[in-house]
């Protein structure tokens, strides 16, 4: 399979934007840190609405803290375009009705895969919803996420939804150091976890694992 340089792609495409007229985002986001660095440096050239949408998170006030935090956050950034909100139901049932049958998958593989496209969907439904120009995720700035994962199937549900996904590799030119560093500027409660249940317990055991060993 060829690798594509992702960042690449999305330099070409807002090299050719109007700055005059920015074109509208729908920009889901996992949570304020991941966030961070990918509304400081879009915002320049997009008018963004952040779609706070994660049945995945546990537990329940983990998912509402996170919100609050993602509220918080945009009320303080400075940006040259106009950056809103949308929020979500925590709705957990949803995300453990699609990872069935894959809870005992480590994190990183298809558990997680599955989890993208349930956020990415509902994020394709939402952009189209609201008439946005384009649609994508925070979720790439991770080192623990798979861009290249993400980016197919944001493709594919841009197909789906006709509304344009844009494709994007967060964590390129030092876009996770510089999500911490804002993180810190902002005093951003960063967790410690991924988000789900299936997370929080692959953490707790790791830690476990460290204590034994020392």
């Amino acid at each position: 399979m060829i690798k594509i340089n992702y960042q690449a792609e999305l330099d070409k495409l807002i090299s050719q934007l109007d700055k005059s007229t920015p074109p509208s985002l729908l920009l889901h986001s996992c949570c304020a840190p991941c966030s961070s660095y990918v509304l400081e440096y879009l915002s320049q050239y997009f008018r963004i609405t952040v779609f706070y949408y994660n049945p995945n998170i546990y537990p329940e006030d983990e998912f509402y803290k996170r919100c609050k935090e993602q509220e918080r956050f945009i009320d303080l950034l400075p940006s040259s375009n106009p950056i809103d909100f949308i929020g979500s139901e925590h709705m957990s049932e949803r995300f453990y009705s699609a990872v069935k049958g894959l809870e005992h998958i480590r994190e990183g593989g298809e558990r997680c895969f599955a989890c993208y496209r349930m956020r990415l969907e509902e994020s394709a439904v939402i952009a189209k919803k609201i008439g946005a120009d384009y649609f994508t995720t925070t979720l790439s700035i991770s080192p623990m996420k798979n861009a290249q994962k993400l980016n197919e199937i944001g493709g594919e549900l841009a197909q789906k939804y006709g509304v344009k996904y844009l494709f994007s590799d967060f964590k390129k030119r030092n876009g996770y150091k510089r999500s911490t560093e804002l993180s810190k500027e902002y005093g951003i409660y960063r967790q410690n976890y991924c988000g789900c249940v299936f997370s929080l317990k692959e953490r707790e055991a790791d830690l476990r694992s460290k204590e034994n060993l020392n």
